[in-house]
């Protein structure tokens, strides 16, 4: 079974050492914005890459997640916020101290740490030719849906992607991660090459999915298939595929599957695709962890 590769893509904005804080700190009540937070469901929540593992540590928040907290939301010290680092953990801590540029978060309980669960669906799409947002629409949506990873996919088509863009998008995953209230972190690779990408088709174990004009419709593909724990996505440029690149994927083990009558766009391709196989693999999770429970079994 090959292994992905994948790069976080989420911004070391964060710096300071750990210090450990004794001293009682009164709690004042909470700002406006944060009630307004609160009634939207939760408390606001901001990235940082390492979490306190135990009650009463400080880490200290600077860069864009700094200027969130104070020039846009305006919190001060006293306010309550969580802190997520993208690989499930999660705590609640308070703003302690306020600095011209940066920040101290002390933490108010134990870090909780939640597993993934469900299918991690990777998504291949050769965007890079999107214009007016398209690509940062095609990308926000995935990270809402909970795609676990994309990767802007090079092909004949659609042969470059700049790096100014992938810049942008990173920051459009990050906002749309804290947005959905995601835990773990929707992961933005480099762009990839369809000749890099077409040994992973080949030596992959999971399920890959092609959207293809004139094939099979999507609904009855997914009534053949087993859900398993990870699976791929692929779609193609404005143009679509050639014909060489989709005989090529067929060949390798893809399978091409139907969007429905009328020509898509790429991103709603992407999004179509993507939302059918979320909630396909969601349903198939839910009915054999019921099934497990009915027998008295643990689940994931």
């Amino acid at each position: 079974m090959r292994t992905l590769a994948l790069r976080s893509p989420l911004p070391a904005i964060f710096r300071g050492p750990w210090r450990t804080f004794s001293t009682t700190t009164a709690v004042r009540a909470l700002s406006t914005e944060v009630l307004r937070n609160q009634s939207r469901g939760g408390l606001p929540r901001f990235h940082s890459p390492s979490l306190p593992s135990s009650k009463g540590s400080i880490v200290q928040v600077q860069g864009d997640e700094f200027w969130h907290m104070t020039k846009v939301l305006r919190l001060r010290v006293g306010d309550r916020v969580e802190l997520f680092d993208g690989a499930g953990g999660l705590v609640e801590g308070c703003i302690h101290n306020v600095d011209r540029s940066w920040l101290d978060v002390i933490s108010v309980e134990d870090t909780k740490i939640v597993p993934l669960k469900g299918v991690q669906w990777h998504v291949y799409a050769a965007f890079g030719t999107l214009k007016g947002g398209r690509a940062d629409w095609l990308v926000e949506k995935c990270t809402e849906l909970g795609a676990s990873s994309v990767t802007p996919l090079l092909t004949e088509r659609s042969p470059s992607i700049s790096e100014n863009r992938v810049d942008r998008l990173e920051r459009v995953v990050l906002a749309a991660v804290k947005q959905c209230q995601r835990l773990h972190e929707m992961v933005l690779n480099p762009p990839m090459t369809f000749k890099s990408f077409l040994p992973i088709v080949a030596q992959s174990e999971f399920l890959i999915f092609l959207a293809a004009a004139e094939a099979a419709p999507v609904m009855r593909s997914l009534s053949l298939s087993n859900v398993e724990a990870v699976g791929l996505m692929v779609v193609g440029p404005e143009g679509d595929f050639t014909e060489e690149e989709v005989n090529l994927m067929k060949g390798a083990g893809a399978k091409p599957v139907g969007l429905g009558p009328c020509r898509l766009r790429v991103e709603t391709a992407t999004i179509a695709l993507l939302s059918t196989l979320m909630l396909w693999s969601d349903a198939h999770n839910k009915h054999a962890t019921e099934g497990n429970l009915d027998l008295g079994k643990c689940t994931r």
